[in-house]
């Protein structure tokens, strides 16, 4: 799965650490979605959207095989 969260984080001008206090997680968690080796659950997916006020489906998109 693709994701948007390193633009959008460097596009907010935030550091990894202030986007995992923000959503709660840590900033390893941040550097796993951002490299695409951890798929977000729907609760984080969901606070990721909120908090970038972007639709899920412009932040995550799945890969088609």
């Amino acid at each position: 799965m693709r994701t948007e969260i390193n633009r959008l984080r460097k596009e907010n001008g935030l550091s990894q650490q202030q986007l995992a206090e923000k959503l709660g997680v840590s900033r390893q968690t941040i550097v796993s979605l951002e490299k695409e080796r951890y798929v977000a659950s729907l609760q984080l997916a969901y606070k990721i959207s909120k908090l970038f006020n972007r639709p899920i489906e412009e932040i995550f998109h799945m890969e088609e095989e």
